[in-house]
């Protein structure tokens, strides 16, 4: 069933879309609900452009309808921690990603963001860089992958990574405005392509230093749902969306020190990586929102995956848990890439849990 809420006369829309607006300013505030995957929003009218985040008030909202607190006891408040402009409603509107906070002004169960804050300023000197590689898959608003036949499966996984063609890309309508609405708002977007199975796609966000990276990755969540909303179609992170022969769905995630950007870098490379080996299943509870149960579906040693039960690290390996790539290797700096987070990880948990692993670990052995 086709969902009719996209069949809506966009050319009405526009219409009024077009009004002038004087000098108010709509300001749409997002944040993460209890479910540590949703995102929800609500717009406010300000009468000036806010020039800064600072100028942003704090709001509350209902958290009991979010699964964030009980009704006798619901209000929670909306910390604005990043602006963005709006690509829906264009300047000088803007977006702002929010953190929760419980009535006590402590951080909901599911802001991991306030934690990952401070380690972040903790490693500060490491000018520590990620890049996440985004991947989703695309729904009807039945169920079934977009595109793919009623009763039956597209032809197996090969033409589609990186395909042309309409028997080989499918929905690249949503993938080319998500990216126009990233670079519109802000958002460090670097990339994009088709992926290996038909109807699955990735976005690339970074290079992102410390808490950036979560914020950006977030709100490019938000559009992309958003653009996929206009259209009628529903954006999965599913770790595994579809059983069989099909490619799972990650969130692969390159992450870079000053160190390892400098000459003989690769020594601090392997040194991480070592650090990582002997906390694997520290990270794997933290790579998906439900402590690797997720993943688990996904992380099988199939499908350009290592098993969620072993640590493994290669050049140029796309089967291992850290993959060095082939340049690093050859030029002896770089970054290196965890292939282990799910699509649908919290990338605040994920860097978080990358950079205690990698820079704190031994500082807190030696006090």
């Amino acid at each position: 069933m086709s969902n009719f809420l996209s069949h809506l006369n966009k050319t009405v829309r526009q219409q009024y879309m077009s009004l002038p607006q004087g000098q108010k300013c709509q300001v749409t505030y997002i944040w993460i609900d209890g479910t540590g995957e949703t995102l929800r929003n609500k717009t406010r009218t300000l009468d000036t452009e806010p020039q800064s985040i600072e100028e942003i008030p704090e709001w509350n909202f209902d958290g009991s309808s979010t699964y964030q607190a009980e009704g006798s006891n619901s209000d929670m408040y909306l910390i604005p921690v990043c602006m963005f402009r709006d690509p829906f409603n264009l300047d000088p509107n803007k977006l702002v990603l929010c953190e929760v906070l419980k009535y006590n002004r402590l951080p909901a169960e599911t802001n991991h963001r306030a934690s990952c804050n401070k380690v972040m300023e903790k490693v500060k000197e490491h000018h520590i860089w990620f890049g996440m590689e985004q991947e989703y898959t695309l729904l009807g608003t039945d169920g079934h992958p977009f595109s793919w036949p009623p009763n039956g499966f597209p032809a197996p996984q090969g033409p589609y990574y990186c395909g042309v063609g309409a028997n080989s890309a499918y929905g690249r309508d949503i993938v080319e405005c998500h990216y126009k609405a990233c670079l519109y708002a802000g958002i460090k977007i670097c990339g994009t392509n088709a992926e290996v199975m038909p109807s699955q796609w990735e976005y690339q966000v970074g290079p992102c230093e410390g808490i950036e990276m979560g914020d950006h990755l977030w709100v490019s969540r938000f559009l992309l749902h958003r653009v996929c909303e206009d259209f009628g179609v529903v954006a999965t992170l599913d770790p595994k969306p579809m059983k069989g022969n099909w490619n799972g769905t990650g969130c692969h995630t390159n992450v870079s020190t000053k160190e390892m950007r400098e000459e003989g870098g690769l020594q601090y490379i392997e040194k991480a990586i070592d650090k990582l080996g002997k906390k694997h299943p520290e990270h794997i509870r933290v790579y998906d929102p439900h402590e690797g149960k997720d993943n688990i579906r996904r992380l099988t040693g199939l499908h350009e995956t290592s098993s969620i039960h072993d640590f493994s690290a290669g050049v140029a390996n796309r089967g291992a848990s850290i993959r060095i790539p082939r340049q690093v290797g050859q030029e002896k700096k770089g970054y290196f890439e965890d292939r282990r987070p799910a699509a649908n990880c919290d990338p605040y948990a994920v860097t978080k849990a990358i950079a205690i692993t990698c820079l704190l670990e031994e500082e807190k052995g030696a006090k």
